[in-house]
């Protein structure tokens, strides 16, 4: 099992999870409970309850680098490209925008 931080503006706002039987985001309750909180996505809402795919989320993918930038990540870590919690982890950590993953 792996474990990401999802931040968004400088905030810890929940937990992504890789295990046996898929991907699960639960947004934590005290980001929950913020007044300013926003949420990671569109396709991800504020909510209580863990949302849950058989592949990582879409949002999550589109984060990971394309291109020479994942063939980079590739030959640099030895990361396989389709490893995608994997990429995620090491290479998002400083994206562009306001949402960073940091590896557990």
């Amino acid at each position: 099992m792996r474990q990401g931080e999802i931040w968004v503006n400088n905030l810890k706002a929940g937990i992504l999870t890789e295990d046996e039987t898929g991907y699960h985001f639960q947004y934590l309750q005290e980001y929950l409970a913020k007044e300013k909180s926003l949420p990671v996505s569109l396709t991800l809402p504020m909510q209580q309850d863990s949302f849950h795919s058989e592949n990582l989320f879409p949002f999550f993918d589109g984060l990971i680098p394309e291109g020479w930038l994942l063939d980079v990540v590739h030959n640099n870590w030895k990361i396989n490209p389709r490893d995608r919690m994997g990429l995620l982890l090491t290479t998002c950590r400083n994206c562009i925008g306001n949402i960073s993953v940091r590896s557990i």
